[in-house]
C-alpha cells in the first residue's frame, strides 16, 4: 500500500505535506504508510482516495489482465477504526477503473460515517441481510433485505445498522471519470 501511494502521491504532483493537509491525516501517519507499507484502516483509505480525487483500485493495485479471478479468501478486508464496519472486496482490485463492488457487514446497533467520495461518485447499496438505515446528506432512508438505494455519494452519508443482528450489504460505487 505504501509504495503505491507514494507511486500515485508523485504521479499527481502533490506532496506527502499537501496530502497531509488535504486530507487531514497527520503528516506523521502518512509518512508512517508509505514508509513501513502498512494496511490503513477503511476511514484512512478513504480519507487519501478523495484528497487525491481517485478510486480505491488506485491505491490498492491495477489488474490489467484479461480476466480478474477474486477469490473470497483473497480479498483483503478493510476495517473502520472501530471494527464495527468491515468492507471485503467482491472483485480484485482494478478490474474496472470506474466501478468498485464491496461485500460491507456492519456490527448491529452500530453506524459509520463515510468521507465523501470524489465529484461525481455515486453508489448503489444493496441490502442482503438485516436491516440498514442510511443517511444521505439531510435525508434519512430505511431499508430491509432486498431493498436497494442508489445515492451521490460526493454527498457527506452514514450508514447505520439499527438491529439487534450484523447486516450485511453490497455496495457498488461507481467513479465519473
Amino acid at each position: 500500500m505504501g509504495k503505491r501511494l507514494r507511486s500515485v502521491r508523485e504521479a499527481r504532483g502533490i506532496s506527502i505535506e499537501e496530502l497531509a493537509q488535504r486530507s487531514g491525516i497527520s503528516l506523521e501517519e502518512l509518512a508512517h504508510i508509505e514508509a513501513v507499507n502498512v494496511a490503513p484502516s477503511l476511514g484512512v483509505l478513504w480519507k487519501m482516495t478523495s484528497a487525491l480525487g481517485v478510486a480505491f483500485a488506485d491505491l490498492l493495485g491495477r489488474g490489467g489482465a484479461t480476466v480478474s479471478l477474486q477469490r473470497r479468501a483473497d480479498g483483503r478486508v478493510l476495517r473502520s477504526e472501530d471494527g464495527a464496519l468491515e468492507s471485503r472486496p467482491l472483485v480484485t482490485a482494478g478490474a474496472s477503473r470506474w466501478v468498485e463492488a464491496y461485500e460491507l457487514t456492519l456490527a448491529p446497533g452500530s453506524s459509520h460515517t463515510s468521507e465523501p467520495h470524489p465529484s461525481g461518485t455515486r453508489e448503489i447499496v444493496v441490502v442482503l441481510s438485516g436491516a440498514l438505515n442510511i443517511r444521505v446528506g439531510a435525508q434519512d432512508y430505511e431499508l430491509k433485505p432486498g431493498d436497494s438505494i442508489s445515492f451521490k455519494a460526493d454527498l457527506p452519508h452514514a450508514y447505520q445498522n439499527p438491529g439487534s443482528v450484523e447486516g450485511r450489504y453490497h455496495d457498488i460505487i461507481v467513479y465519473e471519470y
